[in-house]
């Protein structure tokens, strides 16, 4: 009997890991979807409607009423603002760096970004202790955005663009703190993804009209719907679906799809070529990845089996 609840019990977690990592190849695609297109449409114009359309419809699927009003006790509402806010500065940053450095450039940037804000995060809000391995990932981080930033091909790399990827990566990182302090304070976080997206758009919203120009055209508004409802919607909708299923350490494993898909969709579909330095500097970050989610996915397989 034992044996038989322990296989069923691994087959339930197991089944979260198509989803997630659907998720993820979701996500990798909105870089080389946005140079694909090649709409003149405003990068952040085309990320406050990505962010009405694809809150508006993930919403309908996941958020509920009494989901929404734990968003907005005192206890949660700072946090509600705080991932309202984050959400909005990933969106706009992240699309304009790249349009500014590529898809490639700019998601292994952002991503190798994500784990030193949330582990400083964790730290202070928390009082989360720093191992050796995030201070590795960290220092891989580091010295791999520091090579990006080396000129590749006798030209300079857009250290604005490098610079917005960054700050989009420590968005992302800020939202997943902010999204635990939710859930700690009693928030309802399946609500508190739509709600963040949607609202932010708004947010978003007064500049994105005023910056209108080839927002009308079709190829603006299939990169528009791909990125709301495909990469927004359907994206989120699997993740909250799987996350659900499987351990946070294998979920932020299969996250490394995302930058993976993000430079494969860059060198082989748009043709974007990364000079020695760039590579090394892709390398390190991916690898500073590697070592921050493995490890403790392998720790927690070990505690498992002593239990």
């Amino acid at each position: 009997m034992t044996s038989t609840a322990g296989t069923t019990d691994r087959f339930v977690r197991g089944g979260g890991v198509a989803p997630v990592l659907t998720a993820a190849f979701l996500w990798g695609t909105v870089g080389p979807a946005q140079i694909l297109a090649a709409s003149s449409a405003s990068p952040v114009s085309i990320g406050g409607f990505r962010m009405l359309v694809g809150g508006l419809v993930l919403g309908l699927f996941t958020a509920r009423r009494a989901g929404l009003r734990t968003l907005v006790r005192r206890r949660t509402r700072g946090w509600t603002a705080v991932s309202i806010l984050v959400t909005a500065a990933f969106q706009v940053c992240f699309l304009e760096a790249v349009a500014r450095c590529g898809a490639a450039l700019a998601t292994a940037v952002a991503f190798g970004t994500v784990p030193v804000v949330s582990g400083v995060c964790g730290r202070v809000l928390a009082g989360e202790r720093l191992s050796r391995v995030w201070a590795c990932g960290t220092a891989c981080a580091v010295g791999g955005i520091a090579l990006l930033l080396l000129p590749a091909h006798g030209r300079p790399t857009d250290t604005a663009g490098v610079l917005l990827a960054m700050v989009a990566g420590a968005s992302f990182g800020v939202y997943i703190a902010a999204t635990k302090q939710l859930g700690e304070r009693g928030g309802d976080t399946t609500a508190a993804a739509p709600t963040s997206v949607f609202v932010a758009g708004l947010l978003v919203l007064p500049w994105a009209l005023s910056h209108s120009d080839g927002l009308g055209e079709p190829r603006a508004l299939v990169l528009i719907g791909w990125l709301a409802l495909a990469t927004t919607a359907l994206g989120y909708l699997l993740f909250t679906w799987g996350v659900t299923r499987i351990s946070g350490a294998t979920a932020g494993t299969l996250s490394l799809a995302e930058p993976l898909v993000a430079t494969l969709l860059g060198v082989l579909l748009l043709g974007e070529r990364l000079g020695a330095p760039a590579i090394a500097g892709a390398v390190l970050l991916l690898g500073g990845l590697v070592l921050v989610s493995v490890p403790a996915r392998w720790g927690r397989a070990g505690e498992a089996s002593r239990e």
